[in-house]
């Protein structure tokens, strides 16, 4: 089954046609700037572009940066706070012409490395940490999804919260070399083992590209491997998502 998953983030709204049954992307990936402020009506005119841009007809399935309980936002991270309490099965699919599916961001992305990824016949406790304008997080046990865990926002021994803390934004912001985000990583994934005792630990988002430049800095006891799908993880598991649903 073909579906187009799209991943929303806080800076890029990206899609592809997706392979369901392999895990494959179809066609290139296409990447629209996330519109400032990311208001509701902004970011579905967005995504109709994205659709646009495929000449798609079939299912969306969306990955966003939210809580999202029966298609519903009742959170809204690195996007406008008006999504919360917002439809936005209803907004997009009205928008696009075309049936959507929302799901967690990092869920997705912990979808697709579940199925085909790093995670595919792992048992026990599997965390997922999508690195990119915030932290994300998923987390499975024997395979099954806890959803919209949101882990990100915790607050670290310093009184920060994580993702203020240890993002790929962050590093960023303060022109932080490698070595000195993987410590600052290394204690938001510290704090992760010390609450879950997970048997495996997924890094996703843009930052895992970079696994081997801050990989010796992470003293977790877990094993810690980079996403098989590394920044594609959040398309490929929204496009699980949506064929779920059907």
């Amino acid at each position: 089954m073909h579906i187009l998953g799209v991943d929303i983030g806080g800076s890029g709204i990206k899609g592809a046609v997706v392979d369901t049954v392999t895990g494959e992307l179809l066609t290139e990936r296409h990447r629209i700037e996330t519109p400032q402020p990311a208001t509701p009506e902004a970011v579905a005119a967005v995504l109709a572009q994205l659709v646009l841009h495929f000449n798609w007809t079939g299912p969306v399935g969306c990955g966003f940066p939210a809580a999202i309980q029966h298609g519903v936002a009742r959170t809204a991270a690195n996007i406008s706070k008006a999504f919360i309490g917002t439809d936005i099965d209803a907004l997009f699919s009205e928008a696009t012409n075309c049936p959507c599916y929302n799901v967690n961001d990092a869920d997705a992305a912990g979808m697709a490395e579940m199925q085909f990824g790093e995670g595919a016949r792992q048992a026990g406790v599997v965390l997922l940490v999508t690195i990119g304008t915030g932290l994300g997080t998923a987390l499975f046990t024997d395979g099954h999804l806890i959803p919209n865990t949101e882990l990100g926002h915790v607050y670290l021994d310093n009184g920060l919260e994580a993702e203020r803390y240890a993002s790929d934004a962050v590093r960023k912001i303060e022109d932080l070399g490698w070595k000195a985000w993987g410590n600052r990583f290394n204690t938001y994934l510290t704090l992760m083992e010390n609450l879950f005792w997970p048997d495996l630990i997924i890094l996703g988002g843009g930052a895992s590209k970079k696994f081997d430049k801050f990989k010796e800095q992470l003293k977790v006891v877990a094993p810690v491997k980079p996403a098989a799908f590394l920044n594609q993880a959040g398309i490929v598991g929204a496009a699980l998502f949506a064929k779920s649903k059907l």
